[in-house]
């Protein structure tokens, strides 16, 4: 661990920073977006709504076609909506679906099937947009998300604005400023903050570790997690650290991204993100048998570390985010195993120079072997960083400092990706309706 005097002038943004970002979340954010516009649009109606008209950024609408929301067994974002105005709770932020009923969707169900439910792309400059319009009579309430996935900038009732954002940017809370944070400053943050101020992290432990045994059942999704654990069993895989690693974090985005009933805590607006921060952190902590504050300490760099990388990307892109959250989880790993922030620049290093071409296809089962695949890396990143090995400053997009190739990658997803987006979505909607 270093021994230099930590730079706390940033420390009350990366309190703010990780509370905003790290929060519980039933079911992927994006459908999730989208049925809490409809929640507090049907609230404001006030009497049961007869149609809605519901309307999406086209990143929105590529994360949310392919996952099944919680409790439904069924995929997309025409039963987001309809489950939202039914029986979502419009205080619930992430957990608006939270405590659904069979009857509830069941109504849902029949809602679409009567054609009363319309979804669309929706012609705006922002990358994250949910708009719910719902209908009874002649009473029309429109409910606009935009730029994060809980934050309402816009409420009209009938053509009368009833709420609307000073900006169509204004964000959830104050936003937090890490435009001058550093790898290092986040590292000494992790290791030298008061433990009560972190204490919160505990439940990202809880939580995901609850959505891993849960999707360990085989149940949900590709049922990966489960798939490895018995083929480690039957000795085509090796048991070991790797294997269970990739088995318990791999099970927790089976059952997210299948429709369990059970929260994730999310990173950067993402329960899948979450997952890769955390549970690779959780079974390292308990193989070295780490103290609970080793472990606070190791989620706490790798959250953080997460939504500083996250930070320089746009909040939906090309770029599949898991690999940045799973940036951080090599960083909580390393720190666990070595202790060094040396240790840690390394492995996000050589990440940067493994992972950077991962593209985001849209939210899906699928979703659960783009979590194996980088946490994966960033064990075999941790195990070469204690070897003293990394990807130089002389291959591709890695630079000698990190935040310097931190920075690569960011513009990387927000420059040279964007036509890949666009082409991405195309290809998707081309196949929904050639399907």
């Amino acid at each position: 661990m270093t021994t230099s005097t930590p730079n706390t002038a940033l420390w009350p943004e990366y309190l703010k920073a990780l509370r905003q970002e790290v929060v519980p979340a039933l079911g992927c954010t994006e459908p999730v977006s989208l049925a809490l516009a409809a929640a507090i649009a049907t609230r404001e109606l006030g009497r049961p709504v007869e149609r809605i008209e519901a309307r999406v950024s086209a990143n929105l609408m590529k994360n949310g076609m392919g996952v099944t929301v919680p409790g439904t067994g069924t995929v997309g974002l025409l039963i987001a909506a309809a489950v939202g105005s039914i029986g979502g709770d419009p205080d619930g932020r992430l957990q608006v679906l939270k405590g659904l009923t069979d009857v509830q969707v069941a109504q849902a169900k029949a809602m679409i099937a009567e054609g009363r439910v319309t979804l669309n792309v929706a012609e705006v400059p922002n990358i994250l947009y949910a708009e719910a319009e719902v209908c009874a009579g002649t009473d029309r309430v429109r409910v606009c998300i935009a730029d994060a996935h809980t934050n309402v900038v816009r409420i009209e009732r009938n053509g009368q604005v009833l709420f609307a954002a000073a900006t169509d940017t204004a964000q959830d809370d104050s936003p937090y400023d890490l435009g001058a944070a550093s790898a290092r400053d986040v590292f000494q943050f992790a290791m030298h903050v008061p433990l009560a101020q972190i204490e919160f992290l505990a439940e990202a432990a809880e939580l995901n570790n609850a959505l891993s045994l849960e999707g360990m059942s085989g149940k949900y999704g590709l049922h990966i997690g489960a798939t490895l654990q018995r083929q480690s069993l039957s000795g085509l895989m090796p048991a070991g650290l790797m294997t269970e690693i990739l088995t318990r974090t791999t099970a927790a985005s089976d059952a997210r991204m299948g429709g369990a009933t059970l929260p994730a805590m999310s990173n950067s607006g993402s329960g899948n993100q979450g997952i890769a921060a955390t549970m690779p952190v959780l079974v390292v902590a308990e193989h070295v048998g780490a103290s609970r504050e080793q472990l606070l300490r190791a989620l706490t760099l790798s959250h953080l570390m997460a939504v500083y990388i996250h930070s320089r990307l746009p909040k939906l892109s090309a770029l599949c985010a898991v690999t940045t959250a799973s940036m951080g989880a090599a960083a909580g790993m390393a720190y666990l195993l070595d202790g060094g922030a040396g240790t840690v620049n390394m492995a996000i290093c050589s990440m940067i120079g493994d992972l950077a071409g991962m593209i985001c296809d849209g939210a899906s089962n699928s979703c659960a072997m783009k979590v194996s695949t980088s946490v994966s890396a960033a064990w075999k990143a941790v195990l070469m960083a204690l070897d003293g090995t990394r990807v130089t400053g002389n291959e591709g997009i890695v630079a000698e400092e990190v935040d310097r190739s931190i920075r690569n990658l960011g513009e990387l997803a927000c420059q040279g990706m964007q036509q890949t987006d666009e082409q991405i979505l195309h290809i998707m909607m081309h196949k929904s309706v050639a399907a």
